[in-house]
């Protein structure tokens, strides 16, 4: 069976940034096998008030893929909306694109998982946290994984903690154009009781390195997990088709290989290490990482507190993840 492979003790919570966009991708073509909803329906069909300034045509596919033109909070003030969940549905609802839907790719590092939220919301009639608790992880057995912790739960979640050099200009201002705050106060953000507590779907999930890679482990074989199903093998399918092969994305200013809803590997430039076209998972802020390998067999939770920048930092994250992929021996499928 797959390796799951942890940093700090397997039964801390951390704040899994890498895994809130990929889970809340998986609810969304959860429910498109249920009925409820089609990728490719435009937002305007589940949230109306969207439909204007250029947005008409935008596709749920358009922003599980990053391409739906609205990578960051319309807003001068994007951390009173964070918790503000109508008045950042309005926001989005209100603003033009900055390129048209479809056209370019551009990490929605916070607005996707609120619009795809409500999508949710609109379909189901319940919030998203709702949703995933019932159709995947009380199935699984998962006991976090979950939007945010109960009060009384958050003194158990691993601290983060800034530990690098103070973020240059003008990446900087990339940073904040993307997470809406410096990089040296992300951490800090998240923290917080509110970040903690409420539900932001890009960001706040809240579960163990073990809980992550068993995740990965689900989607790994074919979305079964200890005998139980709670996805056809075609819902990871059309999450793994690809949509984006070395193009730059204009938020992260680097090559990105996109599926519909999660990342994908490559042969040479990877966030899973060299060798990886089969890879697939997402990446998070600075050092969170989940992935499945179906090349070598393996499902990956690797999660730190520590949320460093500089170049030194990253060639040793690259390090650490080139000798999990080499660790394994890699099989043709």
């Amino acid at each position: 069976e797959g390796a799951t492979l942890v940093a700090a003790t397997p039964q801390t919570p951390f704040c899994i940034f890498s895994a809130s966009k990929a889970i809340t991708a998986m609810v969304i073509h959860l429910l498109d096998d249920r009925g409820h909803l089609h990728v490719d329906d435009r937002i305007a069909e589940y949230i109306p008030e969207f439909g204007c300034k250029g947005k008409e045509r935008t596709t749920i596919r358009h922003v599980l893929c990053h391409r739906a033109g609205i990578p960051s909070i319309p807003s001068e003030r994007p951390l009173e909306l964070l918790y503000d969940w109508d008045g950042i549905i309005q926001q989005l609802s209100d603003a033009a694109p900055l390129s048209a839907p479809g056209r370019r790719v551009a990490y929605h590092a916070i607005t996707g998982g609120f619009l795809l939220g409500e999508v949710v919301r609109r379909v189901t009639g319940d919030d998203i946290r709702t949703v995933l608790e019932r159709e995947i992880l009380a199935p699984c057995g998962f006991i976090g994984m979950n939007y945010g912790v109960a009060d009384d739960q958050m003194a158990s979640v691993a601290v983060n903690a800034f530990t690098g050099h103070r973020v240059p200009f003008p990446i900087s201002k990339v940073v904040v154009n993307a997470l809406g705050v410096p990089f040296e106060q992300a951490a800090e953000l998240s923290n917080t009781q509110a970040w903690l507590s409420n539900i932001v779907p890009s960001g706040n999930i809240v579960g163990t390195a073990n809980e992550l890679g068993r995740f990965f482990e689900l989607l790994l074989r074919g979305g079964e997990l200890d005998g139980v199903r709670v996805m056809d093998r075609r819902t990871i399918g059309r999450a793994i088709n690809e949509t984006a092969y070395r193009q730059l994305d204009l938020t992260l200013m680097m090559p990105v290989r996109y599926g519909v809803g999660l990342m994908l590997g490559s042969e040479h430039v990877s966030a899973f290490g060299r060798g990886t076209p089969k890879a697939f998972g997402h990446l998070g802020f600075i050092n969170n990482f989940g992935w499945a390998d179906p090349e070598r067999d393996i499902s990956v939770g690797l999660l730190t507190s520590g949320k460093p920048f500089g170049v030194r930092n990253l060639i040793a994250l690259v390090r650490v993840l080139e000798s999990i992929s080499s660790a394994f021996e890699r099989r043709a499928i």
